[in-house]
């Protein structure tokens, strides 16, 4: 049995490539429940250098591949070999791959844009945040973790431009079912019908 046999994603995730399973780093792994816990605890160690790091607080910094990147390696990188590097294929959802660099450096480009006059925003920092969360989980630029990707960057976004972090329901969204269903709902509003109230709701609830 492989790593790949192992693991049951939840609703909506990107299924692990077969390649891509065998990125995985630590060897005890065995469960979905297992690495969740790995994940977990990489994540909570990354939340605390974003929290104190240079390159995460303003947007000029903020606002770059380089950034994105690394933010994404720090939360995955004692889990993935390939933590922080684009995907090489495509997936269920996202961007046709040789696309991803293009595009992410086009939506960092237009929110360094947004940004640039904290006094005259084109919408509420929530919502230009919960923006950027949409546009970078639609693009979809890493294998696996995108979605947690997505959010904690969307919450150094608002951070920076002065408001607290999202609650995001206030749930784990990769083990509470209904939170997540509702999570998923609302981007499929915002895709569908360009509407982001729902998902910005969520992200204060």
């Amino acid at each position: 049995m492989t790593a790949f046999d192992l693991f049951d994603e939840p609703e909506g995730a990107t299924p692990l490539d077969p390649d891509d399973a065998k990125g995985l780093i630590p060897t005890w792994v065995a469960t979905q429940g297992d690495l969740n816990a790995a994940e977990q605890a990489n994540i909570a160690t990354a939340l605390t250098w974003a929290s104190t790091s240079a390159r995460m607080g303003s947007p000029a910094s903020l606002m770059t591949a380089e950034s994105m990147k690394t933010l994404h390696r720090r939360m995955f990188r004692d889990v993935w070999k390939w933590a922080g590097t684009y995907r090489q294929h495509d997936t269920n959802m996202g961007t046709h791959w040789p696309y991803i660099s293009t595009q992410v450096r086009e939506l960092l480009a237009d929110v360094l844009a947004q940004t640039a006059d904290t006094e005259n925003l084109p919408w509420s920092a929530d919502e230009l945040a919960v923006r950027f969360h949409h546009r970078l989980v639609v693009i979809h630029p890493f294998a696996n973790g995108n979605g947690r990707h997505s959010r904690l960057a969307a919450d150094l976004v608002v951070s920076v431009l002065g408001e607290p972090v999202f609650t995001w329901g206030s749930e784990n969204l990769s083990s509470t079912v209904e939170a997540r269903r509702s999570y998923l709902q609302a981007l499929r509003t915002a895709d569908n019908q360009y509407d982001y109230r729902p998902l910005l709701e969520f992200a204060r609830f």
